[in-house]
């Protein structure tokens, strides 16, 4: 899909052929005696529209209006989350047969917050999943102009929104592709056609070459599929070689049975997607090709599959991760855990300044945040602002959960280092302190995205998040003066929570997202 950005009033909306005119209504419009403003008015007047976020008016062959089809849609205060919801409401009027050019308009002065969010909306409403659905019709929209009073100002936002929503749009593809279509070596693939972008990089490596790794926990969870795994690494190269990277390391379970700690059967077909935090590291370095910011960046990708079998992780065993420390194995649905502490030893090889994994972690972060927000553990305080001022920027929002050392103590074990659960309570946090053991004092995050990378129910499918936050980030750090490490805080100061946004939903828990 391609987009332009034009300047352009509703006289000039008036004139533009296109297949759909939407039209972005907000409280106390004003206009003259040009046909879409008389239009507006006479709606207002008769009370057959109003422009809160969410109503709408669906007009056909409107006299003095070059479009076929025109769409009337209220923002509100013209907000971005306003814009979002509304356009989510032209769902079915962009992906209508026939409808291949539309002109999306602002009628009165909009924000860059607000046409980023109506660039990212419209990629995410028009996208239809037809790769193992051949007889769904694919939506025909190619082309969008988006109208603004002035260009110039929100240029900059416009281009980071196509970016981001063409990374979230890879990651939401991903997401939703039946295991059987997104094995471990599929990942690879896709990852390898990314190294086809200037500034990227790809290397994979297999089963021998992660056993000379000694990368014990990563192996272990590998052992009971037929699918050989895959470490996948990608690098970014858009500053000095000098810089230190940044490390994103995605957990990439294509399939998730739980192991001999089998799932229940009801919804585990949902367990595809235990490999979103993968597909969010390959639609962050989508985006990065295509932005091509000034900074460095790995990206990291354990993926296998969890599947009971002969030569399956037995609960009670003990592995040695790629640090030298034993984990007792409690659980062996409590495997994402177990490929991310050896990714993150592998990344921390390359001497970050930051490292942050993403994972559909725990269903425990379902319970507590919904699908609202992101669960954001982090070590350090200037790390987990940034990453919390990135959410807000992008609309992928998160919240930050403890890290007392506390709550480690449950996962002290008589057999090993650590043991890879400990009890219900907190089990989030607890999942995180776990990972914690494995980053020593390198600035440090975890996205739980157990709760935001996917919808159940109706909705059923992969949500692309979160892209969104992870480049608004990236963005952010680069332009930063030397792209300089946050600050290592120290421990009492890590486990405090600055973070005051409102407070999210919750939803009811499906299965464990380990």
């Amino acid at each position: 899909m391609n987009f332009d950005l034009q300047s352009m009033d509703l006289r000039a909306a008036a004139s533009e052929k296109c297949d759909q005119l939407v039209l972005l209504v907000a409280e106390g419009f004003s206009g003259g005696a040009d046909p879409l403003a008389v239009i507006v008015q006479d709606a207002l007047r008769h009370k057959d529209f109003e422009p809160k976020p969410g109503k709408s008016l669906a007009l056909y062959q409107c006299p003095g209006v070059a479009a076929r089809r025109v769409l009337l849609l209220g923002i509100g205060a013209g907000d971005a989350r306003s814009v979002r919801q509304a356009v989510l409401g032209a769902q079915t009027a962009l992906r209508t047969p026939g409808v291949r050019r539309a002109v999306l308009c602002f009628a009165a002065e909009a924000s860059a917050q607000a046409v980023s969010a109506a660039v990212h909306t419209v990629v995410h409403a028009a996208y239809v999943y037809t790769h193992t659905k051949p007889k769904a019709q694919a939506a025909t929209l190619q082309r969008v102009v988006v109208g603004v009073a002035r260009p110039a100002d929100v240029a900059e936002g416009f281009a980071v929104a196509q970016a981001v929503a063409q990374g979230a749009q890879l990651a939401r593809e991903w997401g939703n592709r039946p295991a059987n279509h997104a094995t471990p070596r599929l990942l690879a693939d896709a990852a390898r056609a990314l190294a086809k972008h200037p500034g990227i990089d790809c290397k994979v490596l297999g089963p021998a070459e992660v056993e000379r790794l000694k990368m014990g926990a990563f192996l272990a969870v590998a052992r009971g599929s037929e699918e050989p795994l895959r470490l996948i690494e990608l690098r970014y190269t858009g500053a000095g070689r000098k810089q230190a990277p940044v490390v994103l390391v995605g957990k990439g379970i294509t399939f998730d049975t739980g192991g001999i700690s089998i799932k229940p059967a009801p919804e585990m077909d949902e367990m595809k997607f235990d490999m979103c935090g993968a597909a969010s590291v390959l639609g962050v370095f989508r985006a990065l090709a295509q932005l091509q910011p000034e900074i460095n960046v790995v990206g990291l990708i354990p993926a296998c599959e969890n599947m009971p079998d002969g030569r399956s992780l037995k609960p009670g065993d003990v592995v040695t991760s790629m640090s030298g420390q034993t984990i007792e194995v409690l659980n062996t649905d409590a495997e994402g855990r177990l490929v991310l502490c050896d990714a993150l030893g592998y990344g921390m090889r390359h001497k970050p300044a930051a490292i942050v994994d993403i994972a559909t972690l725990t269903g425990a972060c379902v319970i507590a945040l919904g699908g609202v927000r992101s669960g954001l553990f982090a070590s350090d305080d200037g790390l987990a602002k940034a990453l919390l001022d990135a959410g807000e920027e992008a609309g992928d929002p998160a919240w930050r959960m403890p890290l007392d050392e506390e709550y480690a103590e449950g996962l002290k074990s008589n057999f090993a280092d650590l043991a890879n659960v400990a009890g219900r309570p907190a089990g989030s946090v607890t999942a995180a302190k776990f990972l914690q053991a494995f980053v020593g004092d390198v600035p440090w995050a975890h996205l739980d995205i157990a709760g935001t990378a996917w919808k159940g129910g109706a909705a059923k499918g992969a949500t692309g998040r979160p892209v969104g936050l992870l480049v608004h980030w990236l963005l952010a750090r680069a332009a930063a003066p030397a792209a300089a490490p946050a600050p290592v805080t120290s421990p009492k100061a890590r486990t405090r929570n600055k973070a005051t946004p409102t407070r999210p939903a919750a939803r009811t828990a499906k299965t464990s997202r380990e």
